[in-house]
């Protein structure tokens, strides 16, 4: 076999005796060193996902499904759940009358809630109602169960860092003996300890927020007050994130979670920052253009940026957007970057 004109065969020789021995030389590495991800933009049209999730509940019941979600896979990485390279997405449905069984695992997750009124969440034996808008904490290693005693579909985004504890080989579940976890905590336990500016004497230490539910109410009250009296961020209009209120921190170690409104007729500069994020529509439309794509957005929809992936958002009315990146984890270690354009 000749070699191509200008390769060392002695040099060529080298790479293949070492690599016998599981070696390789560095000098030959094919993956340069670069931001960005294999990742591509995407979209996902809830009025196209909606009838499917109802579809499957008909195909399916919840105790067979233990969790009745359609995953959100990145096109680009295909087999893997993943919607980036360290996050998860599906949207989850409960019908009335159902439960969807107590476990915990390793993973963190968030649920931001689409659609519907009357459901709940159990978490660390605290029951959380879920109102439409929400922001929902459950975090790693909790109990948790979902249930459903209202009268129509509830529907909400599951957000998890699942492929952080994939890449550490630190992925643990455990169910819970029984369907549900019993509640040792009032309802509402979390809100009065951390919600109103005011903190428990002894403070627990734990990384994820204490607080359980953010309320959409509150939300977007303050994300008004912002857009009205302060100046808008260029490419992001008036965004705020999440805080862990026992430390202002993000709400997980390894995830930020965000809302920002956009003004109708905004028009945002070119942004890009090494985060991943996935944005839930929560009210409005408009458009985003990601990596050369244009992808037009509706109420309810769901899309993904990329890690350094150039995208703009238009507002063709008052928009509202949820969020959530692995800028949590990029910040603790010293990775996360931004450009404005």
């Amino acid at each position: 076999m000749s070699l191509p004109a200008g390769v060392n065969p002695e040099l060529a020789q080298f790479s293949r005796d070492i690599g016998k021995l599981n070696l390789m030389p560095l000098w030959e590495r094919t993956t340069p060193m670069q931001p960005g991800s294999p990742c591509v933009p995407a979209l996902w049209r809830y009025a196209e996902l909606r009838p499917l999730l109802m579809r499957a509940a008909g195909l399916i019941t919840k105790k067979a499904a233990e969790r009745r979600v359609l995953v959100l896979e990145n096109p680009s990485l295909k087999g893997t759940t993943y919607i980036t390279n360290s996050l998860y997405a599906g949207l989850q449905v409960i019908l009335p009358g159902e439960v969807a069984a107590s476990h915990r695992h390793s993973p963190s997750a968030l649920r931001f809630i689409i659609e519907g009124e009357g459901a709940y969440t159990d978490v660390a034996g605290e029951r959380v109602a879920m109102s439409p808008g929400d922001f929902i904490v459950t975090p790693n290693w909790a109990w948790h169960d979902h249930g459903n005693p209202g009268g129509n579909p509830v529907v909400w985004l599951d957000g998890l860092d699942t492929p952080f504890a994939r890449f550490f080989g630190a992925q643990f579940r455990e169910d819970y003996p029984a369907e549900s976890q019993p509640n040792f905590r009032a309802e509402g336990t979390a809100a009065a300890l951390y919600g109103a500016n005011l903190l428990p004497v002894d403070q627990p230490n734990g990384a994820a927020s204490p607080l359980l539910r953010y309320p959409y109410d509150r939300t977007r009250a303050a994300l008004d007050h912002v857009a009205r009296h302060e100046a808008l961020h260029p490419a992001h209009g008036a965004r705020l994130r999440y805080a862990n209120p026992a430390n202002g921190k993000h709400p997980f170690p390894t995830m930020a979670v965000f809302m920002q409104l956009l003004p109708a007729g905004f028009a945002g500069r070119i942004y890009r920052s090494t985060d991943g994020t996935v944005f839930a529509v929560a009210e409005g439309e408009g458009s985003v253009e990601a990596g050369g794509q244009k992808f037009a957005f509706a109420p309810h929809d769901v899309f993904v940026v990329p890690p350094w992936c150039p995208y703009r958002l238009t507002a063709a009315r008052e928009t509202v957007l949820f969020s959530y990146s692995d800028r949590a984890g990029q910040e603790a270690l010293g990775f996360w970057r931004e450009s404005l354009e």
